[in-house]
């Protein structure tokens, strides 16, 4: 009844959707780090634990109801010639919503914090914050689910490796949260990719399909090329700063 279980297939594909589930993790990773900023500084860490534990729990609930997420797969009406499903509006709305977080959030970074950071404003509702997580949460799990369909057969390994995914965001959650708040280049860069992506879900609700591939691509390499930069700016700090006199550094106020 069991045999499936040592099937070198089953393995496979376990360690495949595994490591499908943690890289399409990535960018729920980076909403939540970023919408938890938006609470007291107290409640960071809970709002990024709470935020990710019902990613996970979203995750495994879709997964057992697999006919329901099958089922959105099907024709609810033609748009200019194209087949509109369930699951494309709930991409549609969910690449809308990410869209106009991503963009409030650019906005915010670049216009707000500098005039008044300990507004009000900056301190979001922790509930509001939760709501917002959740809400999104369903998309990205939507499409993780409806991988994990596509690449395993039986439903404990797809929730096992959902759960490992899960716990590999929970870990890192709190590591890439301090990271992007110590560098705020990072954020911006974060916060480009969740605009990405947003427009990706919408594009992919309007049957244009973009190969992930080349998301990842482009995160990983813009990603690579902001770590050399942060790198030379380390490496160039102490030249700079150690040891230098007014008349070193050129200060035309010191002199």
């Amino acid at each position: 009844m069991m045999d499936w279980i040592a099937s070198p297939e089953v393995w496979i594909s376990f360690a495949t959707l595994t490591i499908l589930e943690i890289v399409l993790g990535i960018d729920n990773i980076i909403f939540v780090a970023i919408l938890a900023e938006r609470v007291k500084e107290e409640s960071r860490a809970k709002a990024r634990r709470v935020g990710l534990t019902i990613a996970i729990s979203v995750r495994v609930l879709l997964l057992f109801s697999i006919v329901w997420v099958m089922g959105l797969t099907e024709t609810l009406f033609v748009l200019l010639d194209h087949a509109v499903s369930g699951r494309d509006l709930i991409l549609i709305g969910g690449g809308i919503f990410l869209l106009f977080k991503s963009t409030r959030e650019l906005h915010h970074k670049l216009e707000g914090e500098g005039h008044d950071p300990d507004s009000t404003r900056t301190a979001a509702s922790f509930t509001s914050v939760i709501i917002q997580i959740a809400l999104l949460d369903v998309v990205f799990s939507l499409d993780s689910v409806i991988t994990a369909v596509g690449v395993a057969d039986h439903l404990p390994v797809m929730v096992a490796a959902v759960l490992i995914a899960g716990l590999f965001m929970v870990v890192s959650a709190d590591r890439v949260s301090g990271f992007v708040r110590a560098h705020p280049t990072v954020k911006v860069l974060a916060l480009s990719f969740l605009l990405l992506i947003g427009m990706s879900l919408v594009a992919e609700g309007m049957g244009q399909h973009i190969p992930k591939a080349y998301i990842y691509f482009a995160m990983s390499f813009s990603v690579f090329v902001e770590m050399i930069n942060i790198r030379a700016g380390s490496s160039r700090e102490p030249v700079h700063t150690r040891g230098a006199t007014p008349e070193d550094t050129g200060d035309p106020e010191s002199t």
